[in-house]
């Protein structure tokens, strides 16, 4: 992948105004699934005793996850950094590389064949192992495409979470916005959720903390 020469674009939330409401996350399926791609969501709502606020991929400069990708399935295009979901061979290995642990993997069962289709010629498929990690997890006959945001690079109305969020909660962060004075205290009061850091703390029943 060569050096961008301008910044990649990115997504930043505002946990004072997200709500959790999830609703990013479900119009970000369908988005994709409507366009053919993978249905699972490109960010994730985490949340803490708190605060919430959606985690995704953050578009780096460097993209490390490219940089490992052995097929190229990974570049950047329109000022993110994209995922050809077709090209993908489920190697993992830029899920291992990204330090936000924002890469997950996921695959669709393929709609023309039945759950338990067996014939007299084949062994029934083994059952599925309960999942531990989608790093590890495997199912039958499904391949484990990554699943990264992409900015909904093909949309012409842009990130469908952004389109959706109900209290305006998530920014598009462009090179003219970053550049904006009057805008930098905003983006200084955001805050990403580092994946592997922030957990859902639910309440105890008893009230003890």
């Amino acid at each position: 992948m060569s050096p961008p020469t301008s910044m990649n674009q990115y997504i930043i939330a505002d946990p004072r105004l997200c709500i959790g409401c999830n609703t990013c996350m479900a119009s970000c399926s369908q988005e994709h699934q409507r366009h053919g791609l993978q249905s699972a969501p490109r960010l994730q709502v985490m949340r803490n005793r708190l605060d919430s606020a959606p985690v995704t991929c953050h578009q780096c400069e460097d993209a490390p996850c490219a940089q490992v990708c052995p097929v190229n399935a990974i570049n950047r295009e329109n000022e993110a950094i994209c995922l050809n979901e077709s090209l993908c061979i489920s190697c993992k290995l830029c899920g291992i590389a990204c330090p936000f642990g924002a890469i997950t993997f996921a695959g669709s069962t393929p709609l023309d064949i039945p759950r338990d289709c067996n014939s007299p010629k084949a062994l029934p498929a083994p059952r599925a192992p309960r999942p531990v990690s989608p790093m590890l997890d495997w199912v039958p006959g499904v391949r484990a495409v990554a699943v990264k945001c992409d900015l909904c690079s093909f949309s012409p109305d842009g990130p469908a979470c952004i389109k959706t969020c109900p209290t305006q909660a998530i920014t598009l962060v462009t090179a003219s916005l970053a550049e904006t004075a009057s805008q930098q205290k905003r983006l200084n009061a955001m805050t990403v959720f580092p994946a592997s850091l922030t957990v859902f703390t639910a309440p105890d029943p008893e009230g003890k903390p």
